[in-house]
């Protein structure tokens, strides 16, 4: 029952107001001229687990034996831009890629909750992080995600959220993760969720539009007129601009749940067999089909988290089912999670090329985290787990489309993958690139005493890349 009250806040995204006390029309101008990228969409695929930097972007083939492990680097479609041989696939659209080598933390707590936070935000976490752990909630005053801050910068998509989620709210329920949420800057900017299964990947809902119980549309468009009457009645003696927003959102929040527009952009089936084949019959691949579906449907921020497989690979990579592979890391990649990843990514880049959406939509690719360079985990049996650990120092993301260049690599790390070593970036840099990439200067928004502030005052936008 929560997340249908959230949504009926939630839907109206892209307007200020109901959490900040007087609606700032700044958050629902018309659109000015753009700065920075071509991106009118963006979507963030979040490698989930924190996925091995040096084993897929930035391999050491001339480190020592206890660091580089099996894999070889390969040729690509780019010039001097090379990527793990088990990226075949991705290796032909490299031309399309940009690799930020040298991502760095500036706080390290080697935990999940704090890399979430920081890769999506791109604030620091704050010491909580630290002393909590995996116990440090959701706070109602946590920084906004990227997609939360998009969200509400962008005109407002006349059919669907400007913010949406799939396939899971990740973490939930036992470790909801910091950082995915829009906290401070409202609940009217909150993603909506789409939830994805396993066992038919087809299938995507969103809680927050299902109609419980006897519920029909006809009997909610019925509730909907009394609602109406009853909010007309209050209008004549209720002045407030905050009540007139909220009697938006009522209306928008009704429309979408009858509204044919939503439901189709859903629904994959429409696709063709030869296309959903191409990007990979599974609750991922369908995942990255759906949110090309949205961006042609306008949505201007999505984000897919990598849903990992648990009943298959707890035990074999001594992880969640993703990209936390404490054990048996080289196997796990090479048979189970680069397959998968290779399949679908470089179709969601083709697929976009050929249909002229990859100027207009940016994608990134991140993690919470690193792997360790050096092999071998304590928590798998050090080295002869052929595991890795969390590494926080530093990451890999990479952008493709919005603008942004093909064929280069940004900064380095190390000889070892450890540290960056040329043109160390924060994701505060790589946050401000997005909205950058997005056209998006404007941060300022205000508390709930009509307060401005900087929504991100850290880090520079990337502008070299575009």
């Amino acid at each position: 029952m929560q997340d249908r009250r959230s949504f009926l806040v939630a839907s109206g995204l892209g307007c200020a107001g109901l959490a900040f006390g007087a609606p700032q029309e700044t958050a629902c101008a018309a659109p000015q001229e753009r700065l920075g990228g071509t991106a009118k969409s963006t979507i963030l695929f979040f490698l989930s687990g924190g996925a091995s930097h040096v084993d897929l972007w930035d391999l050491k083939p001339q480190a020592p034996l206890e660091y580089r492990g099996p894999f070889l680097p390969i040729a690509t479609s780019a010039p001097g831009v090379t990527l793990c041989e088990h990226l075949p696939l991705l290796a032909k659209q490299a031309h399309r890629i940009a690799l930020i080598n040298s991502v760095r933390a500036s706080v390290s707590t080697n935990d999940h909750h704090a890399g979430y936070y920081y890769n999506q935000t791109g604030h620091v976490p704050d010491p909580t992080f630290l002393s909590l752990g995996n116990n440090r909630t959701p706070y109602p005053d946590d920084w906004p995600s990227m997609g939360a801050v998009v969200g509400a910068k962008r005109p407002r998509n006349p059919n669907l959220p400007n913010f949406i989620t799939l396939p899971q709210k990740e973490g939930a329920p036992a470790y909801t993760r910091p950082g995915q949420f829009a906290a401070r800057l409202g609940l009217e900017h909150e993603p909506l969720y789409l939830d994805g299964d396993f066992k038919n990947p087809l299938k995507f809902q969103a809680p927050a539009l299902l109609l419980e119980g006897e519920t029909t549309p006809a009997r909610l468009n019925s509730r909907h007129a009394l609602l109406t009457e009853l909010d007309q009645t209050r209008r004549d003696f209720d002045l407030y601009a905050a009540s007139r927003n909220w009697s938006g959102q009522q209306s928008r929040a009704f429309s979408m749940l009858l509204s044919l527009k939503t439901t189709e952009a859903f629904d994959v089936t429409r696709e063709s067999p030869e296309l959903r084949h191409r990007y990979g019959e599974t609750v991922n691949g369908m995942s990255l089909l759906l949110a090309r579906r949205l961006v042609e449907a306008e949505v201007p921020f999505v984000t897919v988290f990598w849903r990992g497989d648990p009943d298959r690979l707890n035990k074999k990579c001594a992880s969640g089912g993703g990209w936390d592979t404490h054990g048996n890391n080289f196997n796990c990649l090479k048979e189970d999670l680069l397959p998968q990843f290779d399949q679908a990514f470089s179709a969601l880049i083709e697929d976009l090329a050929d249909r002229g959406l990859l100027e207009s939509t940016l994608l990134l690719v991140t993690s919470e985290m690193g792997r360790k360079p050096k092999i071998g985990d304590p928590r798998s049996g050090g080295v002869s787990g052929a595991g890795r650990d969390h590494w926080t120092h530093c990451l890999t993301d990479v952008l493709v489309g919005g603008g942004v260049s093909g064929g280069q690599v940004y900064g380095s790390s190390d000889k070892f993958g450890e540290y960056p070593a040329n043109k160390p970036v924060t994701p505060a840099d790589v946050a401000k690139t997005v909205y950058h990439a997005m056209g998006i200067d404007d941060l300022e928004a205000f508390d709930n005493q009509n307060r401005p502030y900087n929504l991100l005052a850290e880090g520079s936008a990337l502008a070299e890349l575009f």
